[in-house]
């Protein structure tokens, strides 16, 4: 029986309590893809942004809950690290989703002025976190002054996506692939009550996994002598961010290309404010002074990344290589080559 103290846990104790919480994950984040899918039909509010806010964020609860955790419990590498790799990870599952869609290219069948603007504010998100170390170690209660800039530019960040859906001043050419966000017959769902009831519990077990996730990784990291850095990119980003993969896949096996991608980017957007939120937690100074080296690695990878992304997103190739794009084969061998640099180094 598994000790209830994190403390007394042993390396299998930890692996069990781990895999658990990556099931549990894998689950809810499953079940939230079409609740999300059916709310942004109850209530008007389309896949762009539903998926943005609802389906991101509720997906992003159990990584966020981890990093607070752990920011606050003082391990500001695995705080940062599960954060910056899950944004990583979370860009090479929409190369996943990319294969799943047997059309046409993702990048090609979802082009929507809101995800472009969400890929363009996740850029400027990161470019800031990268920036902040360079900046002086000031902190005023606690909080570097970057942190506050974070919060306040996504959420403008976030106006600006609701002015690209509802008044868009780029429109993608339609073509015979091109899927629009057509909503479907809401007569035949549950209702708008029960759809919000569902979600909040989902969302509730999205995030108790995470804090008691925080707990397993540790332990893992500490039992095996690993590097926080490597449990934070390699086991917790990619666990926590099994409902991203799941739900992406999800909504593009229901034809929600629009939310597979803004879940997605979305979520990536909103997983930079976990730094924001870690520093606030951390009580040793300035947590983006904490962060070493090869974290800086994989926020100028995962900006790469985006970057090579948005290219796809303006391009919109309709075919490629295996009939996905080029641009998710260039993501899929950047995130594969970062991973073995970290197992290597």
């Amino acid at each position: 029986m598994i000790p209830l103290d994190p403390d007394n846990w042993s390396l299998l104790d930890s692996v069990l309590v781990f895999a658990g919480c990556a099931l549990l994950i894998a689950l809810a984040g499953t079940r939230i893809a079409r609740v999300v899918d059916q709310l942004a039909d109850r209530t008007g509010i389309g896949e762009a942004a539903a998926g943005a806010v609802l389906l991101g964020a509720s997906t992003s609860l159990g990584g966020s809950v981890l990093s607070v955790t752990a920011a606050w419990n003082g391990h500001a590498e695995l705080a940062v690290s599960n954060a910056l790799g899950g944004i990583a990870v979370q860009t090479f599952f929409l190369a996943i989703a990319d294969m799943a869609y047997r059309r046409a290219n993702l990048e090609h069948a979802a082009a929507s002025a809101p995800n472009m603007m969400q890929n363009a504010l996740l850029i400027c998100l990161l470019a800031l976190i990268l920036l902040a170390p360079f900046l002086p170690s000031v902190t005023v209660w606690g909080v570097h002054p970057v942190t506050p800039v974070l919060l306040g530019f996504y959420l403008y960040g976030l106006h600006l996506v609701r002015d690209a859906s509802d008044r868009p001043m780029w429109h993608p050419m339609r073509t015979r692939e091109t899927r629009e966000d057509v909503p479907d017959d809401t007569a035949k769902m549950p209702s708008l009550s029960r759809l919000w009831g569902e979600f909040l519990v989902l969302m509730a077990i999205l995030g108790v996994t995470g804090w008691t996730l925080e707990s397993a990784a540790t332990g893992i990291a500490t039992n095996a002598g690993l590097s926080q850095t490597l449990v934070g990119v390699l086991l917790t980003a990619v666990s926590t961010s099994i409902p991203e993969l799941v739900t992406s896949v999800a909504a593009v096996r229901r034809g929600a290309l629009t939310m597979a991608v803004s879940g997605i980017i979305g979520g990536n957007a909103f997983d930079t404010l976990f730094t924001a939120a870690s520093d606030i937690a951390y009580q040793d100074g300035s947590i983006y002074h904490a962060i070493p080296q090869q974290v800086h690695f994989w926020v100028a990878l995962t900006l790469l990344m985006s970057g090579i992304l948005m290219m796809g997103l303006i391009r919109r190739e309709r075919y490629g290589l295996g009939r996905i794009g080029v641009e998710s084969v260039a993501v899929m061998i950047l995130y594969l080559m970062g991973t073995t640099m970290l197992l290597i180094n």
